[in-house]
């Protein structure tokens, strides 16, 4: 099977909703476990990438948020906050069909303020799990 044809195929749902057209599938043991295309618009929510999308069913196939052992065939570069997740998610190998052209021409400022109660809640968090 042509995993990346599949991902094209949600990219085409994606385009015929009006969305940019992304699609993404999720493959283990050569077999589609999730497959996702761009939503964000019919959503209205900045967080239904198709990536994320996939991702979250196939966490949910699987029961668990580590895809060890997954493959993503997504049709293009995933994003920052895509990437992250795919690695959060420990997915083993991605397949890119196109490579982005855009560059993020917009910069959130970011402050910290740290904080020693923020801090230790973590420490004791991971020190209690042990």
């Amino acid at each position: 099977m042509d995993f990346m044809q599949e991902a094209i195929k949600q990219a085409r749902i994606a385009e015929r909703h009006g969305e940019v057209p992304i699609g993404c599938v999720i493959v283990k043991d050569n077999k589609i476990i999730a497959k996702g295309y761009n939503q964000r618009e019919r959503k209205r929510n900045c967080l239904w990438h198709a990536e994320v999308v996939a991702l979250n069913r196939a966490c949910r196939k699987l029961k668990s948020w580590r895809l060890n052992g997954c493959e993503m065939y997504v049709t293009l570069e995933p994003c920052q906050m895509c990437m992250g997740a795919i690695l959060n998610a420990r997915l083993q190998k991605v397949y890119v069909g196109a490579k982005s052209t855009t560059n993020l021409n917009w910069q959130t400022p970011i402050e910290f303020q740290l904080n020693d109660e923020a801090q230790n809640i973590l420490v004791a968090f991971f020190r209690n799990k042990r």
